[in-house]
């Protein structure tokens, strides 16, 4: 069985090898032209794309073509392997290349292909150093050929881009960007309220860089927008004072498997004491609960260097996979001013989430989708359940000669300490540059430290100077250079070797401790061998390890116990078959439960999925219409009034009166004194004519049909933004509730989708409600220097 994937993978190749026979005859034919014929063919392709010519058929010319300008315009003709990597991402399925291997240059071959049909073309990297510095090198290629090229990112993050600075951005043939910036301007773009604020084309082609990472890896932490402030609970330090006395496994229990934590009966008693109360859980004190519980959640699910770091009185969030810091991210429902109090800083206002998306659900959009990483064949499973993309492995353009030694492993974190030094130590006397990888920023520090004892200078690139990883990259791969980094080297870094260091053995990657699956450690192994390059790479581990307290077996525990007090001056190695086998089923575990969690997550995101699709065509066939406007405002004023009388089966006229000041006008002076109140035909009729008066009041202050239009627009576009806005806060803490709900032995995704079934249904009505408040309820007023403002209730 373990087979299988191989055969596999060498057919599919054999099937690539023959489209690549093909872009190959093309080449003599695509040299031999000038730059003007070459350029030419972009407008040729375009036309035989309009006559009904597929973009497969075109594949092998179009590709050459490429692969020519490649060559006159960056000096670079892409290797024949290069070629199958872009045969791949055309086909829609990963293409798992090493580290060196020219995956920048792989992707100008599809993406020119794709862009010719005129539907958007995406290439979507991990950060915005990579995405500004390919759509400027790659764009020269694009640009030579006729095509538009552009960048979703600035610079300078200061820059605000406006919408229509957006429009031309995306109205471009080939837009580079990143994962979070074509998340974040889904979202808003599907915020604005008219046409011109809207920027973002259908999506069609999109390439994903380091594919495992954005559509696996990042999944599990949605997109959100947040807005509108909630009333700030003056209870976060309060709360925080009170953690602080507690004492694990008397006053409160952790399980860190699970992330769950709470308070035990002498907890429970401690609290009432403290705060002068009789009983914590009579249902008065549901604010002071959800803060204990945020407080506890703060102080032990949470680790500063690790999960998050402080930098200039804020706290920013990290990347569990990379290290690196989660901009313009948040953690929800209070728990983020929970660790701010923890930290001792500024409390930030707690908003509500105004609207959210997962990447699986932003990229499962995409018309098509290519991914291209060095580690994704571990994977693949998931990639096919999730994407329906199959991951074919591209074979090196030079053989890989990098060791990969087996790892080192050791009882305690000291001894781990001591081994590692030493081999640094070692290398470092003989000039060798070193990449020393850790897995938070914490542990980087430490190791700074140490290097500092021992009078090693070396470059630190953790999240606190992530501003300087180009300059520290570009020099970890000279001689006599140490450079101590996160994980967050690990993707997206080319490190170059300098002069003479191949002889010395080429760059050495030392990790830390075992990652949290194969694909990150296989990812920080290939900083080193690229291109042929020689290279080695070691991982030191212990039992003090994240992974092996999280994911061990019990017998690791008790083995730990009974060796944690042995001298560490001379770190003993364990060798046995049995310790490197429990070390690679923790790691195993590890990934599956990462996969676990992410099919939670997608399966949670399933009835925001739909809610927001139903939401967003309604806003886009309001946004869209031209002309007169379509919508039955009538008829939304019967089924209100109709829904009223259904509730109300004993009317009167103070109920009638109420309705009216509280729905359809200010102006209400009382039913005609001979109003029988029981017949609710005569009601309707009254109530209707009071909408409509209203509405034609409104009318006469606006010009003409196309200010009405745009009144009726407006009127209905704020229903559904405010009762969406309320809709995807309470979706965000209805996760949190229902996650608790297992320990009732009740099915937490079921209870989620039938809340969030009743949610909809009620959101639905105050749609209606709003909608109705706005027609009628509404100021318009005439400005004197520019056009009428609507003061909505």
């Amino acid at each position: 069985m373990s087979d299988m994937p191989l055969s596999m993978n060498v057919l599919e190749l054999r099937k690539l090898r023959r489209i690549l026979d093909k872009v190959n005859n093309h080449a003599g034919k695509m040299r031999k032209l000038s730059d003007g014929k070459l350029k030419d063919k972009t407008l040729l392709f375009k036309k035989m794309l309009k006559k009904g010519v597929s973009l497969d058929d075109l594949l092998p010319e179009a590709f050459a073509v490429v692969r020519e300008a490649d060559r006159r315009v960056l000096g670079m003709f892409p290797f024949d392997t290069q070629v199958l990597g872009g045969i791949v991402l055309h086909q829609g399925n990963v293409a798992e290349m090493k580290t060196g291997e020219g995956k920048t240059l792989s992707a100008t071959m599809p993406l020119y292909l794709n862009a010719l049909t005129g539907e958007s073309t995406l290439l979507v990297t991990t950060n915005e150093y990579l995405a500004l510095r390919d759509a400027r090198e790659m764009g020269r290629v694009y640009r030579w050929l006729g095509l538009t090229v552009a960048s979703g990112v600035t610079e300078n993050p200061n820059i605000e881009l406006k919408p229509e600075d957006k429009k031309k951005i995306y109205a471009s043939d080939i837009v580079y960007t990143t994962n979070s910036a074509v998340g974040f301007d889904y979202l808003l773009d599907n915020l604005a309220d008219s046409e011109t604020e809207k920027y973002m084309r259908p999506f069609g082609y999109v390439i994903v860089d380091e594919a495992d990472a954005v559509l696996l890896d990042s999944a599990q932490m949605p997109l959100i927008i947040s807005g509108a402030p909630r009333v700030q609970s003056n209870m976060y330090k309060l709360a925080n004072d009170f953690i602080l006395l507690l004492t694990e496994n008397v006053e409160y229990r952790l399980d860190e498997e699970k992330k769950n934590v709470w308070l035990t009966q002498v907890g429970v008693d401690e609290a009432e004491r403290y705060f002068s109360l009789k009983n914590l859980y009579d249902g008065t004190h549901t604010e002071l609960v959800r803060q204990l519980e945020l407080g506890l959640r703060a102080h032990t699910l949470f680790e500063n260097g690790k999960n998050y770091v402080v930098e200039k009185g804020e706290v920013k969030l990290l990347d569990d996979q990379n290290g690196r810091v989660l901009e313009m991210t948040k953690l929800q429902s209070g728990q983020h001013q929970a660790l701010e109090a923890r930290e001792n800083v500024e409390l930030t206002p707690d908003m509500r989430a105004m609207t959210s998306i997962t990447y699986q659900n932003l990229f499962r959009m995409f018309k098509k989708i290519g991914g291209m990483t060095g580690t994704a064949k571990t994977a693949e499973d998931e990639f096919i359940e999730t994407y329906y993309m199959k991951v074919v492995q591209i074979p090196t353009n030079k053989p890989i000669i990098r060791k990969d030694f087996p790892d080192e492993i050791y009882t305690t974190l000291p001894e781990k300490l001591l081994a590692s030094m030493k081999l640094v130590r070692q290398l470092h006397k003989k000039g060798q540059p070193i990449l020393l990888v850790t897995a938070s920023v914490e542990i980087s520090e430490i190791y700074s430290e140490l290097l500092l004892h021992e009078q090693i200078p070396h470059n630190v690139l953790n999240a606190y100077n992530a501003a300087k990883e180009a300059e520290i990259i570009i020099e970890a791969g000279q001689k006599d250079h140490v450079t101590v980094a996160t994980s967050m080297a690990g993707r997206g870094t080319d490190i170059k070797l300098g002069k003479g260091v191949a002889e010395l053995g080429g760059l050495a990657v030392i990790g830390t401790e075992k990652m949290a699956n194969e694909r990150i450690e296989l990812q920080l192994r290939g900083r080193s061998g690229r291109q042929g390059d020689p290279g080695m790479s070691k991982f030191f581990v212990s039992f003090e390890d994240e992974l092996v307290i999280k994911y061990g077996a019990r017998w690791m525990h008790t083995f730990y116990e009974k060796r944690k007090n042995s001298s560490f001056d001379k770190p003993k190695k364990l060798t046995s078959f049995r310790v490197r086998k429990a070390i690679r089923g923790a790691q195993k575990y590890s990934d599956s439960s990462g996969v676990q969690q992410r099919k939670s997550t997608l399966e949670f995101d399933e009835s925001v999925r739909v809610q927001r699709e139903l939401v967003y065509k309604q806003r886009n066939d309001l946004i869209e219409q031209t002309g007169e406007f379509s919508y039955d405002i009538d008829q939304l004023f019967e089924k209100y009034i109709d829904e009223f009388i259904q509730r109300n089966n004993t009317l009167t006229a103070l109920k009638v009166a109420r309705f009216v000041f509280d729905n359809l006008s200010y102006k209400y002076s009382g039913l005609p004194a001979e109003t029988d109140c029981s017949d609710s035909k005569k009601i309707r009729i009254l109530l209707l004519e009071i909408c409509r008066k209203e509405l034609n009041e409104k009318k006469k202050t606006l010009t003409d049909n196309e200010e009405i239009s745009k009144f009726y627009r407006l009127s209905l576009l704020k229903a559904i933004d405010d009762c969406w806005i309320e809709e995807v806060d309470n979706l965000q803490q209805l996760r949190t509730v229902v996650s608790s709900r297992q320990y009732a032995q009740r099915n937490p995704i079921f209870e989620y989708h039938r809340e969030a079934a009743r949610s909809f249904k009620k959101m639905k009505k105050n749609v209606q409600k709003q909608a109705v408040q706005n027609l009628l309820l509404s100021t318009v007023l005439e400005n004197e220097d520019g056009p009428r403002s609507i003061y909505f209730s």
